[in-house]
């Protein structure tokens, strides 16, 4: 038997579960797990479903999914459990997500496959040599900007890059890229969104005496930081925590968000409903 992912969205109305399920039933498919929302306010349905089938085809089932669901004009993914989500990384000089991503993804924490890590110095090449990844150094310039992102494009495209994941990398993406890669562009950002925008965030959270610290992995759209949110996370602090304390305390909460939105993303329980998220944990 083989198993399949199947997620969908479109407008709420009667019988779109039914129709899943006739779907499933012609490809003999057994349901292994199965989540569902409809949103009141939008009117919009999500439903993720895992199960296995007979049936080795992919097209075919995908054939037997559109022939019972394609009235209510939906959006629909499909693919098979084990062909794992491909995730181009990109970094910039603070190699603390980058570590923790390598490191799960090695331990088998992490169903995804990495072919290829970018960042814009060459800081974390060796990092990328011990995992045995390899590292694509693209320098910005504000002169160059273009150019780095069609390479950058160039190399989305040739290895089947499904996700890009920037792990602290500390460039601005253009809206053109954004908005060719929409939803499928996750960053992880140092504050609990809403927060402290621009340079030295946690000297800011520490000369506002803040009590809170935290991190937000959020899909990038061409609006800076305000992408759809996947994960959040805080850790309270005291006052007598320095800029250094929270700098520390930060990059380990950055850490555990990020890595739970990938695994969220490369599990397929991440589903986009214009500026909000829903999340079949």
């Amino acid at each position: 038997m083989d198993r399949y992912i199947v997620t969908l969205r479109c407008v709420d109305a009667p019988g779109v579960i039914h129709a899943m399920a006739s779907a499933l039933l012609k490809a003999k498919g057994n349901i292994l797990e199965q989540a569902q929302f409809t949103d009141e306010a939008t009117g919009k349905f999500s439903m993720r479903t895992r199960f296995e089938s007979p049936l080795t085809q992919i097209e075919e089932v995908r054939a037997l999914l559109n022939t019972e669901v394609n009235r209510f004009d939906p959006i629909i993914t499909l693919r098979r459990e084990d062909e794992r989500r491909r995730a181009l990384i990109m970094v910039s000089q603070q190699d603390h997500c980058l570590a923790d991503l390598l490191y799960r993804h090695a331990n088998g924490e992490l169903p995804i496959d990495i072919p290829v890590i970018v960042s814009n110095h060459e800081n974390c090449r060796a990092l990328a040599n011990q995992y045995n990844i390899p590292f694509a150094y693209i320098p910005v310039t504000p002169s160059n900007k273009s150019d780095a992102e069609r390479e950058l494009m160039d190399l989305v495209d040739e290895h089947s890059v499904d996700v890009v994941i920037l792990a602290r990398y500390m460039q601005i993406l253009s809206n053109d890229f954004c908005s060719t890669l929409e939803g499928r562009i996750i960053n992880i950002h140092h504050s609990f969104l809403p927060g402290f925008k621009g340079a030295r965030p946690y000297q800011q959270a520490y000369d506002r005496g803040v009590k809170l610290i935290g991190a937000t992995a959020h899909f990038v759209t061409a609006d800076l930081d305000e992408g759809p949110i996947i994960e959040q996370d805080v850790h309270r602090v005291q006052h007598n925590h320095n800029a250094f304390d929270l700098a520390e305390i930060g990059r380990d909460v950055e850490r555990r968000v990020l890595a739970r939105a990938v695994r969220l993303y490369s599990e397929d329980r991440v589903l986009l409903d214009d500026q909000r998220t829903v999340i079949f944990a």
